[in-house]
């Protein structure tokens, strides 16, 4: 493969460069997190809440979402390779995430194969599975192109953008799609899913990282002494098993994934909850949770991002952990009152909220815990973890309901979260008394 260098082209040549106007990146997070949204809200809220409200049995539904979601964990595996394979002349990342998204679309038309989704269940598993694997790389890829073009005093922003893009993806999957699946069908729902991806597919084709990279390329581009250089995979893993098993990351990153897997485990709960203890329509969790949450969700999300600039992400982090166990303790002491629509449909949007929120504050963390030159592998291994945590929350939340019920996974998950915060609060002791006896 030819290897060449461009000259450095005047920032007025091409409008759509990332690294050169701070508008770009923030639309350009928003859609690409809104691209990672869509199917997500489609199967793990939209066909999630569908299955639960023709009868399937929680645990089904939570193995179910289990399935869909488990590729996002092998996101570990991919990190390394985008590190390691980073000088296309069309930009270090913007390949990978072309070429995952294009797959995404095309994986996406491969769940019209799919009839009936309820009575063919082991078919809508494996198709979702295979798409989730595309969009798993696609995930990493975007990940991989944050870190390296966000500037560190955008990052709470531009992460809570990030944050809210998603969201915005998960009310189209969820509410928009639930009505389509519900007025027109499963394969007409599928059909506009796979439309959306596709025109958000077509906006990254015209974005660069940078000015000297090229739309269309296939060539190599070594602009950067840097990555003149490829580093090997060993050195790559080396580096990225360093940095995650630090101390200083394993007392912030335990708490974090101990506070997804209670986010996960209980809210699944409580949609069941509603929908088959309550006799809920699935339509009406499905829509509030994607609309009128999403809504208060992002608003919430975009202040937060303003915050955790001003104030710092570890202290917001940990005023979010602990807002959260005290929400979880008291709500769930009160679950006699779920029975009022009111109190329930607080619920809904109070545990909509608390995920972005915490999500604002805790990703600029992650990021300041990476190690140079394997940023982009550390930060998705990250992410990759996060993801399997959420799984294992929907699974461990299916076979919990099958022995007791919502509320008492929600106080049991109150006093998990007491423990993150306790282990947080040792981590920040134990590097107050390091500085202390550090010799002057």
């Amino acid at each position: 493969m030819p290897t060449y260098t461009l000259p450095r082209l005047p920032s007025s040549s091409y409008p759509l460069v990332l690294s050169e106007k701070r508008w770009l990146r923030y639309v350009t997070f928003f859609y690409l997190y809104v691209m990672q949204g869509i199917p997500a809200g489609f199967a793990l809220y939209a066909l999630a809440n569908y299955l639960t409200a023709h009868g399937l049995s929680p645990a089904v539904v939570g193995s179910f979402a289990a399935i869909v979601g488990l590729p996002w964990s092998f996101q570990f595996i991919w990190g390394p390779l985008i590190d390691k394979y980073q000088n296309s002349a069309m930009g270090r990342r913007k390949p990978w995430v072309l070429f995952s998204q294009l797959l995404a679309f095309l994986a996406s038309l491969g769940l019209l194969s799919v009839e009936n989704p309820v009575r063919q269940l082991p078919l809508l598993q494996l198709t979702f599975f295979i798409h989730s694997i595309f969009a798993s790389v696609q995930d990493a890829s975007v990940d991989a192109l944050a870190i390296s073009v966000i500037p560190e005093h955008e990052r709470g922003r531009i992460t809570a953008v990030m944050r809210g893009g998603f969201l915005g993806g998960i009310a189209l999957g969820s509410a928009l799609l639930s009505l389509t699946l519900h007025t027109y069908g499963f394969l007409t729902a599928v059909s506009l899913q796979s439309l959306l991806l596709l025109s958000l597919t077509i906006v990254t084709f015209f974005i660069k990282e940078e000015p000297i990279h090229q739309l269309v390329s296939f060539q190599t581009l070594q602009a950067d002494a840097d990555l003149a250089t490829q580093p090997s995979f060993r050195w790559l893993f080396r580096e990225l098993w360093a940095g995650i098993f630090a101390r200083k990351s394993l007392l912030l990153f335990i708490p974090i994934l101990l506070y997804y897997s209670c986010q996960s485990i209980f809210t699944r709960a409580y949609s069941v909850h509603l929908i088959q203890v309550l006799h809920w329509p699935d339509t009406d969790v499905t829509v509030l949770q994607g609309t009128v949450g999403t809504l208060v969700v992002i608003l919430i999300v975009l202040i937060g991002g303003i915050i955790a600039d001003r104030v710092g992400p570890p202290k917001l982090m940990l005023l979010v952990m602990i807002f959260s166990a005290l929400s979880f303790l008291i709500f769930n002491a009160l679950h006699t009152y779920w029975q009022t629509p009111g109190v329930a449909k607080s619920g809904l949007i109070l545990w909509s909220v608390m995920d972005p929120a915490f999500s604002v504050a805790s990703m600029p963390v992650l990021m300041t815990l990476c190690r140079t030159h394997v940023e982009g592998s550390q930060f998705t291994a990250y992410m990759a973890l996060v993801n399997l945590s959420d799984i294992a929350g929907a699974y461990l939340s299916g076979q919990a309901q099958t022995y007791t019920s919502a509320p008492v996974i929600g106080l049991s998950c109150g006093f998990v979260l007491l423990l993150s915060i306790a282990i947080i609060a040792y981590g920040q002791y134990k590097t107050r008394m390091s500085i202390e006896i550090r010799p002057s």
